[in-house]
């Protein structure tokens, strides 16, 4: 064993330097990933933010609506699994892994480099960038493992796990940086940094090439003889592409990847690549809607009519995937709301305040989030070192620069929030009220006005009805102040935001750029408080990861229990299970009114937190099991075939999130942030039942495979 993977690495050193009991190389892959993840999530967990944020304000947005923003992050992350497919077919017939690795990680640098900029075509060409990026990287990485250990299979799971260990390292630290400085200082530093640490992965992964040897290398054409296996030894009869099947995949390819493109064009900049009108009126159903719905209807029938020409076993067992798939659709276009909605609903109607005792036990609390696994995952970097520095020096060298970076931004942070000083301030305020779309008096379905507070300020003076009332809020600062100061602020949010003389400046140059009336008001300092704490609305996101890290090997022991139920029956408990997420997020917003403003009324940060630990628990129940399943259900010959079904529906739910995520300003306005949220229980709940209810059937499709 040991002599054929001396053979296949060129490097008779390379499974004898280990790291964990492991070879090293894992940990550089692991590395490599969680760079690369880092850098994914953070921009990703900044994206619909920034886009919907206000235009005016200290840290500025482009003040798009949410169905916008919806759009545009759905076919973003829509493309995102559909490249993959092409990026390995590259790698496999011209560039080979390590090779394919290196381009998508200079790729995605320049997208996020390009995202940094904050331009309207800088944002489209960095997204741009980043999915092809990811085209050529996500497939190949885990290649290289599969590569690594083509002859330890007893040794391919545990690397599996440690390698998905640094992608939620990557995540954790990715989303929690990246924002904390996007919000705190400003977007730029949250896309630049994303793009500082990909940037710093391709190094550290480039230059570990002499620990490779051949691992990574353009596989080897494989010889007439392999090609041709005589059909008794065939695991399943050939079933090659006909013409048919040809004319429908480029046919259902063309439209998906239209529709993809054309929602977000046609919202956006008004530019319409497929009819608005086609075969029903635009008023019954739109025409992009009318025409990906024919492209699912002719997929199908490609899917269907292939499967059926299989024998009957292979038949059945492939039916049983695709029913897997169907379900990943609801799941996925409901659990990544993390990245639309509740982006918005954490940043505009959540507490995301600590003060006092809490904020000080907020503080030991996230240090020991945040320092506890840099602590652990530091350990593991010098135990690489150890074992490769001589060998991969540089690589070495650039992996160092980035966790002295790491730790650097970490201390920072939290000195920080440690550093911050805590004041109330008294400021006037115009209560008056709201006027709807139609310039009515807006009230809420119980028929109460609607009311809006302006600061006094040039806005409060165009009020032909107000009452001037005396409000008190609290803010912290890095700045020393004390009670009677007289100080600059503005009200963003709901909430007064502490100016500086060059921020009012910036926010006076901004109204004027808008051609709108100034909120910039005064207040004074009327008490010192106890310490003060405003997470960022991103650091929510991060509580995935850390519940992964918790519970996935409580999860795992479960299924190793007596209790352990079938496949689908675990997929329906996943549904369920996050659907219960978002049934708690829909009983905490019961208290924010139809149409509220942002800021006007903001719920206990517990709802979002319960609701992260369904969906997580909900994702270890779907995510692990299907991908699982799809190995297992067919051969292994036809398991990438199997797995593009299996991105292709991640992809679909992905759009299908960014789209349904876009319409909760419609939601709330029509009815309330309640039920919205209740869309996202019914929908998985109903799938899921379901999906139990056809137990049976798929046991008996999966023909004893358990």
């Amino acid at each position: 064993m040991q002599t054929a993977m001396n053979g296949q690495s060129g490097n008779t050193d390379f499974f004898k330097s280990k790291v964990l009991g492991h070879p090293s190389g894992l940990f550089v892959l692991f590395f490599t990933e969680m760079w690369e993840r880092f850098s994914f999530y953070g921009m990703r967990v900044l994206l619909i933010n920034f886009l919907t944020m206000a235009a005016i304000g200290s840290n500025p947005g482009w003040a798009w609506t949410s169905e916008n923003s919806g759009a545009l992050f759905g076919t973003y992350a829509g493309l995102l699994y559909l490249t993959p497919i092409i990026g390995g077919i590259i790698a496999d017939k011209y560039l080979g892994y390590n090779r394919a690795v290196i381009v998508g990680c200079i790729i995605m640098t320049l997208g996020h480099a390009s995202m940094a900029l904050e331009t309207e075509f800088s944002l489209y060409a960095g997204l741009a960038l980043l999915v092809i990026g990811t085209g050529f990287f996500k497939p190949n990485i885990t290649s290289i493992i599969a590569q690594m250990y083509k002859d330890l299979p007893e040794k391919k799971d545990g690397a599996y796990t440690i390698f998905y260990m640094g992608v939620n390292a990557g995540a954790f630290f990715g989303m929690m940086l990246c924002g904390y400085l996007a919000e705190k200082i400003g977007w730029s530093w949250g896309f630049g940094l994303a793009g500082i640490f990909m940037l710093l992965g391709c190094l550290q992964f480039a230059m570990a090439k002499p620990l490779f040897g051949k691992i990574g290398d353009k596989p080897e054409p494989k010889k007439a003889e392999d090609l041709n296996v005589p059909a008794e030894k065939q695991e399943y009869k050939a079933n090659p592409f006909t013409i048919f099947d040809k004319v429908l995949i480029v046919i259902t390819s063309i439209i998906g990847l239209l529709y993809l493109l054309n929602d977000p064009l046609s919202k956006i900049g008004n530019v319409h690549l497929l009819p608005q009108a086609f075969l029903l009126s635009k008023d019954i159903l739109s025409g992009p809607t009318v025409i990906i719905i024919l492209g699912l209807i002719l997929f199908l029938v490609l899917v269907v009519s292939r499967i059926l020409r299989y024998d009957y076993v292979l038949r059945d067992r492939m039916f049983a995937v695709i029913l897997f798939v169907f379900f990943t659709v609801f799941f996925v276009l409901s659990f990544e709301q993390g990245a639309t909605s509740l982006v918005i609903f954490a940043r505009d109607f959540t507490n995301r305040t600590f003060e006092g005792s809490a904020a000080t036990a907020y503080i030991v609390v996230n240090t020991l989030l945040t320092v506890g696994p840099l602590v652990i995952i530091t350990w593991v970097l010098f135990k690489l070192f150890k074992q490769t520095f001589k060998k991969i020096s540089l690589s070495n060298i650039f992996l160092g620069l980035a966790f002295v970076g790491v730790w650097g931004l970490v201390i920072w942070m939290l000195n920080r929030d440690i550093s911050s000083h805590a004041y109330e301030v008294s400021y006037e305020v115009v209560k008056s009220p709201s006027i709807d779309k139609e310039g009515n008096v807006a009230k809420d379905k119980t028929g109460k006005i609607i009311y809006e507070y302006t600061p006094v300020s040039e806005a409060s003076i165009l009020k032909k009805e107000g009452i001037v009332e005396q409000k008190k809020e609290a803010f912290s600062t890095l700045d020393v102040l004390k009670v009677g100061d007289k100080i600059t602020l503005h009200e963003e949010a709901g909430k007064p935001v502490y100016l500086s003389p060059e921020q009012k400046a910036k926010i006076e140059q901004q109204y004027k750029g808008h051609d709108k009336p100034s909120t910039i008001t005064s207040g004074t300092i009327s008490q010192i408080k106890d310490s003060q704490v405003e997470i960022t609305a991103s650091w929510f996101s991060i509580l995935n990861s850390f519940f992964i890290i918790v519970f996935a090997s409580l999860v795992s022991k479960v299924w190793e229990s007596k209790f352990n139920p079938s496949a689908p029956v675990k997929f329906g408990l996943g549904l369920i299970i996050t659907a219960i997420g978002f049934a708690v997020l829909a009983y905490g917003a019961k208290a924010i009114p139809q149409g509220a403003e942002p800021g006007i009324v903001r719920v206990s940060m517990i709802w979002l937190i319960v609701a992260y630990l369904f969906h997580t628990l909900g994702e270890l129940c779907i995510q692990p099991v299907g991908l699982s399943y799809v190995s297992k259900l067919v051969p292994g010959k036809m398991i990438a075939f199997m797995f593009g079904m299996w991105y292709l529906a991640i992809a679909i739910g992905n759009k299908l999130a960014g789209s349904l995520g876009g319409m909760i300003e419609e939601v709330t306005s029509k009815y309330d942030m309640s039920t919205f949220f209740l869309i996202f229980t019914f929908v998985p709940t109903a799938a899921g039942i379901l999906l139990i209810l056809l137990n049976p059937v798929i046991k008996k499709l999966m023909h004893g495979v358990k």
